[in-house]
């Protein structure tokens, strides 16, 4: 006679903080969890973290993979949350925050086409409650392990990229989101690594270069072959060798790298291109590449 055995359920919950802007997504992002079998809290008092954490620990049937949608507009509350992430570490939860942010003018337009006020404004304009907001969660996004911009996303793209984030047992694999950028069109707000490469000599002026990108052979291999570019490529791969390691002790699985120059067409896109391909090499590692601004001039 032959026993089924069943998985041993771990001692400790999975937790996962969802927060960030008002109007940056966050409800989308829950919907996604709770379908992908996350248990989803929202507006739960940060005093009863832990206990909801103990609750689920005890039950059998559920999956140990709490999501805690979290909506901070006072100090007040912000002291509690920070208390009661300290309590859930302390009980040996294992805990990471998930941060939406989004551009001021992606949120502006969002609550304009609701007709909603912010819930910061006051008497004041959305924008105002918006900086208000911004400021309280400076802090909160600082310490988030994850944090994803939606302003260019839809209901749709942001259900994908919270998938793309999460499986049945929390984020599979280290991802990195290679993205090119022009600094005249400002700098990403979501990239945890930012590199200037202007000091390529730009294809912009070089005739026959300024109508192709830099995913046309003819401008990557005038990028790649300029003085420096293979020493600081060859740099940049490697300082990224211990930080993926880090990042993998530490439970962290997600990180956007910035590579900027003038307007995000000739030398961002190459040297995007080209260190993608090297990072995607690393075991563990899944590699997305994005043009923010291509083909905007």
């Amino acid at each position: 006679m032959t026993t089924e055995l069943k998985p041993v359920k771990p001692d400790t919950a999975e937790v996962l903080i969802i927060t960030g802007m008002s109007g940056a997504g966050r409800t989308t992002a829950a919907h996604s969890l709770e379908d992908l079998g996350w248990y989803v809290v929202d507006n739960l008092p940060p005093q009863l973290f832990s206990t909801m954490a103990q609750l689920i620990g005890k039950n059998p049937d559920t999956a140990l993979k709490l999501a805690l949608v979290v909506d901070v507009r006072s100090k007040e509350f912000f002291e509690s949350l920070r208390e009661a992430m300290n309590q859930l570490r302390t009980d040996g939860a294992e805990l990471r925050m998930l941060f939406l942010d989004a551009s001021d003018e992606a949120l502006l337009r969002r609550f304009e086409t609701l007709r909603r006020p912010h819930p910061l404004q006051g008497d004041g304009s959305i924008l105002d409650g918006i900086a208000a907001e911004r400021q309280l969660m400076a802090a909160l996004r600082e310490e988030a392990e994850m944090i994803l911009d939606t302003s260019e996303f839809n209901v749709h793209d942001l259900s994908t990229a919270t998938t793309e984030l999460f499986t049945e047992n929390g984020p599979i694999i280290i991802r990195l989101n290679l993205m090119s950028f022009g600094f005249k069109y400002g700098v990403p707000q979501d990239a945890n690594f930012m590199a200037d490469v202007r000091f390529i000599p730009n294809p912009h002026w070089v005739p026959g270069l300024r109508q192709h990108t830099g995913q046309d052979h003819e401008v990557s291999n005038y990028v790649l072959e300029q003085k420096g570019v293979d020493a600081f490529i060859d740099s940049y791969v490697a300082m990224m060798e211990p930080v993926v390691e880090g990042y993998r002790a530490e439970n962290k699985h997600y990180a956007t790298l910035a590579f900027g120059c003038t307007g995000g067409k000739h030398r961002s896109v190459s040297i995007t291109e080209e260190i993608a391909k090297r990072l995607a090499t690393f075991t563990g590692v899944k590699v997305k590449i994005s043009h923010r601004d291509m083909g905007r001039e």
